[in-house]
């Protein structure tokens, strides 16, 4: 190489750098005030998708509802002298409360409208509760177990309603 040269390419190297500059930091800046991106679009339902969703909770509800009401009401096979009866008993209540609240919760659709999937959330959830504190050894008589039952009659007319 001449000398001649030299100078030459040691005048391009700082442009070149100078141009890789304004370009990182012309990136750097469209990052920063680009608009941020609102998330991913919650999903719209067809009116079929969610009567459909409806229909479909609706009807598992009732039969939530249908087990529930008799397997806590059932009677005593041998009478009140009957332990193993009574036990077994106590146990399909306790099991119908809780499986039916998982039962609810697995089986609502995302295109079920909202304001019945929250009911049908909360109706669940409070059959959840009742399972799980008679399942400790509460009795209907225990206020806070009464109060659990009070409201989930309550939830389950707003879910009656929520279906008509």
């Amino acid at each position: 190489m001449s000398t001649s040269e030299q100078p030459s390419t040691q005048r391009v190297i700082p442009i070149v750098a100078l141009v890789l500059s304004v370009i990182a930091v012309g990136l750097a800046a469209w990052a920063v005030l680009r608009p941020a991106s609102s998330g991913p679009a919650e999903p719209t339902y067809t009116s079929a998708q969610q009567s459909d969703a409806k229909t479909a909770i609706c009807a598992a509800t009732d039969l939530v509802r249908r087990g529930v009401s008799l397997n806590t009401n059932l009677q005593i096979p041998g009478g009140e002298a009957d332990v193993a009866g009574s036990l077994a008993v106590a146990a399909n209540a306790r099991v119908s409360l809780s499986d039916g609240g998982q039962y609810l919760i697995s089986r609502l659709d995302p295109a079920t409208p909202t304001e019945l999937a929250g009911a049908v959330k909360e109706f669940a959830n409070t059959l959840l509760d009742i399972g799980a504190a008679a399942t400790a050894g509460s009795p209907n008589t225990d206020p806070e177990q009464a109060a659990r039952l009070r409201t989930a009659d309550t939830q389950n007319n707003a879910v009656i309603e929520r279906c008509k």
